[in-house]
């Protein structure tokens, strides 16, 4: 996997970020969600660098390779806010004050966030199978409620990590046939690390908590993403099926929005590398 990408690991203060990096040209960020690492961008990344891009993956604060503190009583380690800091901090140390800005489910999350946050860093970004967490639970719905049950069972205190790290392997299901081999070995490592499931745990209960606060209080203050926004979602996924248009609930948050729906299952970037990667371009040339 990323064949001519360097790692390093860039020490934030707070968190030890594990970053890939590779390319040259206009610097784009590519963050992942969960359960995934940034092994999830192998199909894309080098697709992105040979279209003149610098590329630079980084595994989110406490998954895979990437360390940050002990969870705090208010999950505040492991909010978005946090998390999108590390991000600024791990470009600034590559040398890229302004940046393209790519996330995923949960990166999408942090992208959102490190957007209303530092403004001036971010040209454009990308948030693929996401909407505000605010959102999500203003609309709740029974439906809502019986597919996305894990937000809720992730925040209870203790009892995901018992149930998940009694057997890693069955809770978090990958077909190394669709991911890629290298790359589901990288995740299988990373699931069975049971710092690794903590920590991803705290990311969900961040998003229920402290998140869900600072998205109110940016909606109380009228804080928008001013940069372009390209929203995209999965379209076998279940977040049209859920809310309609995407697109439209993101106005509500964005200035200058656009987006459309990529045929594939929830993992875009190993299921639909060409098209996301096609998507990515237009949109990143401008």
């Amino acid at each position: 996997m990323f064949e001519g990408f360097r790692t390093r690991y860039v020490e934030t203060g707070e968190a030890s970020v594990f970053v890939r990096y590779g390319g040259d040209g206009p610097p784009v960020v590519l963050l992942h969600g969960h359960p995934r690492t940034s092994a999830t961008w192998h199909r894309v990344a080098p697709l992105l660098v040979d279209r003149g891009f610098t590329v630079v993956c980084p595994d989110l604060r406490g998954y895979g390779r990437s360390r940050g503190p002990a969870p705090a009583p208010d999950h505040s380690a492991h909010s978005k806010r946090a998390v999108a800091a590390d991000v600024v901090a791990v470009m600034r140390a590559l040398g890229h004050e302004r940046f393209a800005l790519v996330g995923h489910d949960r990166g999408a999350a942090v992208a959102f966030r490190l957007v209303l946050d530092h403004p001036g860093a971010v040209e454009r970004v990308a948030l693929i199978d996401g909407l505000p967490v605010s959102e999500h639970l203003a609309r709740i719905t029974p439906e809502f409620a019986t597919q996305w049950w894990h937000w809720f069972f992730f925040a209870q205190p203790d009892t995901p990590e018992r149930v998940i790290n009694a057997d890693p392997d069955a809770w978090y299901r990958g077909d190394p046939r669709v991911m890629g081999q290298e790359n589901h070995d990288e995740f299988r490592e990373a699931t069975r690390d049971p710092e690794v499931v903590r920590a991803m745990l705290e990311d969900y209960r961040a998003g229920l908590t402290v998140d869900r606060r600072h998205e109110e209080e940016d909606r109380a203050a009228g804080t928008r993403v001013r940069c372009p926004a390209l929203i995209l979602w999965s379209l076998r996924d279940d977040l049209e099926q859920l809310y309609g248009d995407p697109v439209r609930i993101w106005r509500d948050w964005a200035t200058d929005v656009r987006g459309h729906g990529i045929d594939s299952g929830h993992h875009v970037a190993e299921e639909a590398p060409q098209d996301l990667a096609a998507a990515l371009t237009d949109f990143l040339a401008g």
